[in-house]
């Protein structure tokens, strides 16, 4: 599994999961990450997450089948 790590801004209390996977390039547009929720292949927290505006928090873990990705403040 390929690990990311992004970092918030100071100042910056979340980003969304959207704004995440396409700041990272793991998608291009919404409609990618919408099959990604709607085969449940995104785990927040080891839970299956179906919302694509979900808000992540520092210390979050966000799974796909090929990535891990750590939020952190900076």
């Amino acid at each position: 599994m390929k690990k990311l790590t992004f970092t918030l801004e100071n100042g910056e209390e979340f980003i969304t999961l959207v704004n995440l996977l396409k700041y990272l390039d793991i998608i291009n547009s919404g409609g990618e990450i919408k099959f990604l929720l709607d085969n449940e292949k995104i785990l927040y927290n080891n839970q299956a997450e179906f919302r694509k505006r979900k808000k992540c928090y520092k210390d979050d873990v966000i799974s796909l089948p090929d990535y891990g990705i750590i939020i952190e403040i900076k």
